[in-house]
């Protein structure tokens, strides 16, 4: 791609929604849009007065990774940016970010956050909890609280990998429950080919690929989701790793935007298997979307229809 080419994509997928306006800022920009290749795949989009927010307005939104109390502060804010791009419901979650024990009073008071969330915005929130497995009868028992108050889905970090027997007894009750596993994970690049091992100086407990694809294996009737693809590291090795596990899904979350990630994703893994999120990268998570090839069907599938269908499964989806 030469550099006119990259620059009026970049224009497309942060400028329009950076400046919190529908169509381009200035006769500059737009004027650098038009100039674009008419045999650009992105040409209808590049065209001078392509209005982002009026293209939003098409899409309903589930965000499938958002966090709160974490990096936004309280969840005023994330519901600010909610608002602004027009996300109907955020899945939030307060993990075991920091680097501590993780003891049970811990991940307790993380989950009483996100309650505390849900009762503030109950038509904006569905709220995941979170546990460590290390503590695996009080995991169990915070479980079962979570579930009663509402929530619906667990999001781990990096206490254990998820492929670690520790975690056996809570996928399976998450399995009894039909509701997906959201975990951390990474996924180091190569070198010349040659995809290095992941780094164990640098939390050596997150998940890999391998650990993904282990547990998927054993437990076949789980749901996992592998989170942001977008988060930097080998996104198309992970995605091409999960082909064969239908039981695995990504979300697009992240900061990175490397062009047509979510076209590779779909491609490899099928429309369904993909899920929009942002990890709080709000303008770049929704950019990459609209920046995509996708038509306008698997769109609506990735941005809302697929994680309304996990939601399904436990009773708990959006009407």
């Amino acid at each position: 791609m030469d550099r006119r080419k990259f620059m009026t994509k970049g224009m497309l997928t942060s400028a329009g929604m950076m400046l919190g306006v529908g169509s381009f800022a200035n006769q500059e920009a737009a004027d650098a849009v038009q100039r674009s290749d008419d045999h650009d795949p992105f040409a209808a989009k590049n065209r001078a007065g392509y209005d982002i927010m009026k293209e939003l307005k098409k899409y309903k939104k589930i965000d499938a990774h958002c966090h709160v109390y974490l990096f936004d502060g309280g969840p005023e804010s994330n519901i600010a940016m909610a608002d602004r791009l027009q996300i109907d419901k955020m899945v939030v979650s307060r993990p075991i970010y920091e680097e501590t024990a993780g003891r049970p009073d811990e991940f307790i008071a993380f989950n009483n956050l996100v309650v505390k969330a849900m009762k503030a915005y109950p038509d904006r929130f569905i709220g995941q909890f979170t546990c460590n497995p290390i503590f695996q009868q009080e995991s169990l028992e915070e479980i079962k609280r979570c579930v009663d108050l509402g929530m619906c889905g667990l999001k781990v970090y990096t206490q254990k990998k998820i492929s670690d027997p520790l975690f056996y007894p809570i996928i399976e009750k998450m399995i009894d429950l039909k509701m997906i596993i959201h975990m951390h994970a990474q996924c180091q690049l190569g070198v010349g080919g040659y995809r290095m091992k992941y780094d164990t100086g640098i939390r050596p407990q997150t998940s890999i690929p391998e650990d993904f694809i282990a547990a998927a294996k054993r437990y076949p009737e789980a749901m996992f989701q592998y989170a942001h693809i977008g988060g930097g590291g080998d996104w198309e090795y992970a995605c091409k790793s999960f082909v064969g596990y239908p039981n695995i899904y990504v979300d697009s979350s992240g900061s990175n935007n490397p062009e047509h990630m979510v076209d590779f994703a779909v491609q490899q893994l099928g429309v369904t298997r993909v899920l929009y999120g942002t990890d709080n990268c709000y303008y770049q998570s929704v950019g990459k979307l609209l920046a995509s090839n996708l038509p306008v069907a698997d769109l609506k599938k990735v941005f809302f229809d697929n994680y309304n269908a996990i939601l399904k499964k436990s009773g708990r989806h959006v009407n």
